[in-house]
């Protein structure tokens, strides 16, 4: 089986010969390598896979590696990829505009492979250690699930997505129904422990890897489906509901039923839609706000035209 915890890097140069080269130099660290012989692919890959670092050429034909550079810093999918340039140019100009575009190193050709091979080294482990900084950063300390901090970058990015690849877009906002009488009830230690096994659930109903769902706040919580139209948000959305309701965890003050449950608004944008993010929310929000209004465990929906 192929090793998911290899890092990924990406090489970008226009010469095969060059691109055999730092194959060759990069098979000794135990990374997955692919590679782009042009700007467009190389843009491409990177917003499609997302690589741990970029080897970017600069001389190349058509679009050259500064303006590659400028293109991924500009895309929020894709800003945050280190790229390491490798070029002939070894003008201290060259280099400074380089770093001023976002590039986090330079190396000049020829170059030595052994420099060559400890410099990505250790730009992959600072990467590593960076990205588990950040995945801890973006968790809920009670559910375990994304926080609102990790919702608000996936919503940012899946926007971008979306408009770019002309996509549909789903956004879940969920409540679970008299949570306050809940908590007033059986106390907050068992208000956590709902939280938890809700948070499980709805994590455990979604089963793309790139569907996220996050705490929103309180006992409010977000779902965020990339490349999914209404109808089949509705669906995900009733599948979460019913999920909750298998969990049968009593809640006696609950007016709605003898167990938890949950409300959900469902807003869906159109293909290629600019929709700004607030109002994306707000649309959301108040379908869950209708949900509540009609009886609660339910949900509504609107496409947004």
């Amino acid at each position: 089986m192929p090793d998911t915890n290899k890092q990924h890097v990406l090489v970008v140069d226009d010469i095969p010969k060059n691109l055999q080269l730092m194959g060759t130099v990069l098979k000794t660290i135990n990374v997955k390598v692919a590679f782009a012989q042009n700007g467009k692919q190389a843009i491409e890959y990177a917003q499609t896979k997302q690589p741990d670092l970029i080897l970017l050429d600069i001389m190349m034909p058509d679009m050259d590696g500064y303006e590659v550079c400028k293109r991924l810093k500009d895309d929020p999918i894709t800003k945050d990829i280190p790229i390491i340039f490798v070029s002939a140019l070894d003008d201290v100009n060259d280099e400074y505009y380089g770093f001023k575009l976002g590039g986090v190193d330079y190396i000049t050709k020829p170059f030595n492979p052994k420099i060559a091979q400890v410099r990505v080294a250790n730009y992959l482990r600072l990467k590593r250690k960076t990205d588990l900084l950040e995945q801890l950063s973006s968790i809920d300390g009670l559910t375990e699930i994304h926080n609102r901090r990790r919702f608000d970058e996936t919503l940012e990015n899946e926007s971008a997505r979306a408009k770019r690849d002309e996509t549909c877009l789903s956004l879940i906002l969920i409540d679970i129904d008299f949570f306050k009488q809940f908590n007033d009830l059986y106390g907050h230690a068992a208000g956590d422990n709902c939280l938890r096994k809700v948070a499980a659930s709805l994590k455990k109903t979604l089963h793309r890897p790139a569907d996220c769902v996050a705490r929103y706040g309180g006992e409010e919580f977000v779902v965020v489906l990339p490349n999914t139209d209404i109808s089949g948000a509705e669906g995900i959305a009733e599948k979460l509901r019913l999920g909750i309701e298998s969990l049968n965890v009593p809640h006696e003050k609950s007016k709605v039923s003898e167990i938890v449950t949950i409300s959900l608004g469902i807003s869906t944008t159109m293909p290629g839609h600019n929709l700004p993010q607030s109002e994306f929310i707000e649309t959301a929000d108040k379908c869950l706000y209708e949900s509540k209004e009609n009886g609660r465990n339910q949900w509504r929906s609107v496409l947004i035209q």
